[in-house]
């Protein structure tokens, strides 16, 4: 007999002698037992079956079994029942679990298929392969994006992939720092491969041999983002290596390049000082790699981002809208139409140009109906725009009111407010000069209708044909008190809605 064939049978054996222990029984429930806690499937492929007994009605959940595993039925009445595991033939090792509930009560089921053994792997490989298969990759930690979990970035000659949670030398979750890995680091690790959505990750890995990087960068000054004027960096490096090697992004080139490289400040310590061009356009960001050699030729290598404030674009929604995604900072401007949570700054914009979802904008503190300034750049989810890092600049408060209350108000050009009423006259159909109403006898002046904020020269005409408002309908605008002549005016003419 091959060994590859004896192990996975040699586990099955295990896993019936464990459900036939005492132990197994002193873990049955009246509410639910079931003959096997474990199931065992030959990786030629197969199907196996274990009895369930309930004391009322079951249900498995099903949105944990995995894609290569068949389960029928998921769900039964009371009494005794049988439920099948089915799997085609799989070379290497694979599980899965999952809880059967009852009356409130829950049965852990878990599934093995061959026996799990690392598989050596670059990462293209582990790219390409199946997911569940157990790989074993050594490569460069490029990133480190969560410290408790240890979530970080593993990359070699033929790519790069994410490690989703690092296991410390006790096989204990959530001590990443017990490590001591650092970006630069090569490191080797096993672990069974996930994709979640495009991203392939290594999920809860052994970490099997950590080689500390021969250089590390120090220092970096500035530390905090380069200006938009430029000007000089400098980042400071240790190094043991044999020599150090700049690497700038072909798309830097244009604004980041090397002044000087200072070596010998102490045996181990360099300095490379880079020029950063003025920026014209939106935020803008490098990760640049250094490199050294050991005796061996073998490299090692650090990364430091290098980040470069950009002039922020003023926009308007549709512009926003219609520019790709990327670091460019805009400044929007926009009446708040919508709120989807304040607490976390999830808000619509709407000006006359279009309307936009604004993700987690900073330090909102508005509400609806409010004049509000956001700068963010062009993100999106699921394909839909939004803006992304947002943060509010400004906010303009604007007072919900009465007619008659608007009446009374004193003359202000900075002070905005919100007023409902009925359309029983209209001046000016181009600008949309109008008449409203309370129905009390109390009668405003509009001076322009106008489709929204912003609107300037033709954007301003014809909104009362477009939107099709007419004598009758019930308008809600947004603007300040003025007075020409004796007559008092809404003016600023902001559309905010109406109803026919």
């Amino acid at each position: 007999m091959k060994l590859r064939y004896f192990l996975p049978a040699l586990l099955a054996v295990v896993a019936t002698v464990l459900v036939g222990c005492k132990d197994d029984e002193a873990t049955y429930l009246d509410e639910i037992r079931v003959s096997s806690s474990y199931v065992a499937i030959d990786e030629a492929g197969g199907e196996t079956t274990i009895e369930i007994t309930a004391a009322d009605a079951w249900t498995l959940d099903n949105t944990a079994i995995p894609s290569w595993l068949t389960v029928s039925p998921t769900s039964g009445p009371a009494g005794t029942s049988k439920i099948s595991f089915k799997a085609e033939a799989y070379v290497g090792g694979r599980d899965a679990s999952f809880k059967i509930a009852c009356a409130g009560k829950t049965q852990i089921i878990n599934v093995i298929q061959g026996l799990k053994v690392a598989k050596d792997a670059t990462c293209a490989e582990v790219i390409a392969g199946p997911d569940a298969v157990t790989y074993r990759v050594t490569g460069t930690c490029t990133g480190i994006y969560n410290t408790q979990y240890g979530n970080w970035y593993l990359a070699d000659e033929t790519g790069e992939i994410t490690i989703y949670g690092t296991l410390d030398a006790k096989g204990q979750t959530k001590n990443f720092l017990s490590l001591g890995i650092e970006v630069g680091d090569i490191v080797t690790v096993e672990g069974p491969k996930k994709t979640y959505g495009t991203t392939v990750e290594l999920v809860d890995v052994t970490v099997i041999k950590i080689v500390k990087s021969l250089i590390k960068v120090t220092e970096m000054n500035p530390a905090e983002a380069m200006p938009v004027e430029g000007g000089e960096l400098a980042a400071t490096l240790e190094c043991k290596g044999n020599g150090v090697g700049v690497i700038i992004p072909e798309e830097a080139k244009s604004w980041l390049s090397i002044s000087s490289v200072v070596n010998g400040i102490t045996p181990t310590v360099s300095q490379v000082i880079f020029k950063v061009a003025p920026n014209e356009g939106g935020d803008r960001t490098a990760d640049v790699t250094f490199t050294t050699y050991d005796s061996e030729l073998k490299e090692y290598t650090a990364v430091a981002t290098i980040n470069q404030k950009g002039a922020i674009v003023k926009a308007t929604v549709a512009e926003f809208l219609a520019a790709p995604e990327g670091n460019t900072m805009y400044r929007l401007q926009g009446v708040v139409s919508n709120i989807a949570d304040a607490v976390k700054g999830n808000i619509y914009i709407r000006d006359f140009s279009g309307e936009v979802y604004g993700y987690k904008v900073s330090g909102f503190t508005g509400k609806v109906g409010d004049i509000i300034t956001v700068v963010g750049k062009r993100a999106s989810y699921s394909g839909s725009p939004q803006i992304g890092s947002g943060y509010q600049e400004e906010l303009i408060s604007v007072e919900q009111i009465s007619i008659t209350d608007f009446l009374a108000k004193p003359n202000d050009k900075t002070k905005y407010y919100m007023v409902t009423g009925t359309i029983d006259e209209i001046a000016n159909a181009t600008y949309g000069n109008l008449y409203i109403n309370d129905g009390a006898g109390n009668r405003l002046y509009v001076y322009g209708c106008y489709p929204g904020w912003g609107a300037t020269g033709d954007a301003r005409k014809n909104w009362l044909t477009t939107a099709n408002i007419e004598l009758g309908d019930e308008l809600t605008m947004i603007g300040y008190k003025d007075t020409y002549g004796e007559v008092i005016e809404l003016c600023g003419g902001t559309y905010f809605s109406h109803t026919k």
